[in-house]
């Protein structure tokens, strides 16, 4: 596990030094290649059926029961996870995020949500701001028809302004602040969506059970 984990802190430590930033309408970066070959695709195939929406999208929240997170039972189950949380728990990678994006990390755990998304599903704009301190939106499926399903982004009136590059092993990631609009439009998804979301939330946080450390902050 340790060596996997290390491998991962290597592989996005580069990610993130070869990261493109955009400015407008807020700061955002791209990035690819973020795991090592191989773990993207073995991250994409994690046994975990997805959820059915029953009509009913627009907020993540809205389907609370059927939410998957990498936390502390999935990190036993799974030595890819427990690698995956460990290495973004450490830290050269939160070091690293709080140096090259400017996130406030001292004292925030680590949240990772395995997103899995059917037809049907879309998100309404909103800016993540309030107890999330860095966002991540780590593309997995690798599904050709996927290569429009990026995230979307919005002005600060919500209008819609342009779509990340959706690629497995692809990055979106952003500093909640009170301009970053982000959704994700309805349109067409064939067999199912799939992205890590990675965010590095306060101690105000009260799902504790959703936390990969959750006795663990980051000492940043």
């Amino acid at each position: 596990m340790a060596n996997q984990a290390d491998a991962i802190i290597t592989s996005l430590l580069a990610s993130i030094d070869a990261s493109q930033k955009k400015s407008a309408p807020y700061a955002h970066w791209l990035l690819s290649h973020c795991m090592p070959s191989g773990v993207a695709a073995d991250l994409a195939e994690l046994p975990f059926p997805p959820p059915a929406l029953g009509g009913v999208s627009g907020k993540r929240e809205l389907h609370n029961a059927t939410r998957k997170y990498f936390d502390v039972e999935n990190r036993a189950r799974f030595p890819l996870i427990e690698a995956f949380a460990q290495a973004f728990q450490s830290p050269a990678v939160t070091g690293g995020v709080a140096r090259h994006f400017g996130a406030r990390l001292d004292g925030t755990y680590l949240r990772l949500e395995y997103a899995q998304d059917t037809d049907g599903f879309w998100l309404e704009p909103h800016t993540d701001l309030g107890v999330k301190t860095f966002t991540m939106l780590l593309y997995l499926s690798a599904d050709p028809s996927h290569h429009d399903l990026g995230t979307d982004i919005y002005d600060n009136d919500k209008r819609h302004t342009g779509r990340s590059p959706f690629a497995q092993n692809a990055a979106m990631v952003f500093v909640p602040s009170t301009n970053t609009y982000h959704g994700f439009e309805p349109r067409r998804i064939e067999g199912v969506r799939k992205s890590i979301i990675i965010n590095y939330v306060t101690s105000e946080w009260r799902a504790r059970e959703q936390l990969s450390f959750p006795e663990t902050p980051i000492a940043a």
